[in-house]
């Protein structure tokens, strides 16, 4: 049985309501099988439905799991999404493996693999992630960076000094002052696929985006670097220079060139773009491709995230990765554009 009103229940099920998933499980007795109330399998007369709270109680009554809409795969990740959760709601404390595994009576095997499974990373990976995030928000308000570390729930300040280069791409010093100190040039122009924007650090481009105006991308850009000094590109040695080689091969006149960059971004983002630049030009996968290529298989949703948020177009080609079924999929700067620089390398 389940806490929902059966009546609310039967007409979840009779409407296939999504929203309902996790909420309880229908099983069929004329066919022994167990579903979510979304499944699109064939319905069933409402007197030969009975609900369940969860899977265990489904198959306590002598039903077998829905090989369509798997519904004890959709309980697990409700549990991890729970764990998820608490996580989240004790970053700041120090949480093992053990411990999550007593809280939610799961072994300590299992609650890894299916917490990996569902988000792609590791408890341990998911709560230094949200530490992360809330330290980078700290580090704006804190009067010291001492301050943020330990209000985020760092145990010291070393590590995370020793990962700030992979997650924020400076120092925490210098991303408490919203790049404070750091010099970043920018040119823009028209090209072949519209107003493109090209920023630069001393290390690379940080920064390439296509918008419809340049006060709009200028604007894109302080948000990310608040507090850098930055400056049209007139004194920067090879911004000018990268910007006119990006246009040539827009326009099909040269290979694109070797240009570095400056990525910055979370752990998991970086281990993304960075897969994201062994892609040749001309060829294309699929996010799952890309899942695999980083060696997170289950983490495709956050594959596909991680290429959303790319904040460098063309240089980091986020543009040849296409859905499972080789649909074109989405593109930060629109589905069009992502056509034509296919066609482009295509050609």
């Amino acid at each position: 049985m389940t806490t929902i009103n059966e009546a609310e229940a039967r007409e979840a099920v009779l409407a296939r309501n999504a929203a309902y998933d996790g909420r309880f499980l229908f099983g069929v007795v004329t066919t022994g099988i167990f579903c979510r109330p979304s499944c699109t399998s064939r319905q069933a007369k409402p007197e030969n439905l009975r609900f369940f709270d969860n899977a265990g109680s489904a198959v306590s009554a002598g039903f077998r799991a829905c090989k369509r809409c798997k519904p004890e795969r959709q309980q697990s990740q409700n549990k991890m999404v729970d764990v998820a959760r608490y996580i989240e709601a004790h970053s700041d404390e120090k949480i093992t493996l053990s411990m999550l595994s007593d809280r939610f009576e799961l072994s300590s095997a299992h609650l890894q693999k299916a917490f990996s499974a569902t988000f792609g990373l590791s408890p341990k990976a998911f709560q230094n992630g949200i530490r992360q995030q809330q330290f980078k928000s700290l580090l704006r308000d804190a009067d010291s960076v001492t301050d943020a570390l330990y209000a985020a729930g760092y145990g010291s300040t070393s590590r995370v000094y020793d990962n700030s280069n992979d997650q924020l791409g400076m120092t925490p010093g210098a991303y408490r002052k919203g790049a404070e100190g750091e010099t970043i040039y920018y040119v823009s122009g028209k090209t072949q696929l519209g107003l493109l924007m090209l920023a630069a650090t001393e290390q690379g481009v940080c920064f390439a985006m296509f918008g419809d105006t340049e006060n709009e991308l200028e604007e894109l850009l302080k948000a990310e670097f608040p507090d850098a000094a930055i400056n049209r590109a007139s004194d920067h040695a090879h911004i000018d220079m990268w910007f006119q080689q990006i246009e040539q091969y827009l326009l099909a006149d040269q290979p694109l060139p070797d240009i570095p960059v400056d990525l910055r971004g979370t752990a998991f983002q970086l281990r993304v773009w960075q897969f994201l630049q062994t892609i040749a030009s001309g060829d294309v996968v699929s996010y799952s491709d890309v899942a695999i290529g980083i060696d997170k298989p289950s983490a495709v949703r956050a594959a596909a995230s991680a290429c959303a948020k790319n904040r460098v177009a063309i240089l980091v080609p986020c543009h040849r990765v296409l859905r499972g079924d080789g649909g074109i999929g989405g593109y930060r700067w629109g589905v069009d554009t992502k056509r034509d620089l296919l066609a482009l390398e295509k050609s």
